[in-house]
């Protein structure tokens, strides 16, 4: 399991069901557009401390960023 790319899908999945752009969560969370993008494309390695950070702007729990996708859907 790549975890870039599950945290990356994680976070596209939850801004889209908040209904928020990338350029929304730059204000929220401080990261830049650009680094947003690289998250949700799987090209970067957040940090536990940008992963709570994230989770904060999007008002979700840290885990959510983090939990495989056949969890996630059990989730809901």
């Amino acid at each position: 399991m790549d975890m870039r790319k599950l945290v990356g899908r994680n976070f596209a999945r939850l801004r889209r069901e908040k209904r928020l752009t990338q350029e929304e969560v730059e204000t929220r969370s401080g990261f830049s557009q650009q680094y947003l993008s690289g998250l949700e494309r799987g090209k970067r390695n957040p940090t536990i401390v940008t992963l709570y950070e994230l989770s904060q702007a999007l008002g979700v729990s840290h885990v959510d960023l983090v939990m495989p996708d056949n969890q996630a859907s059990l989730k809901k």
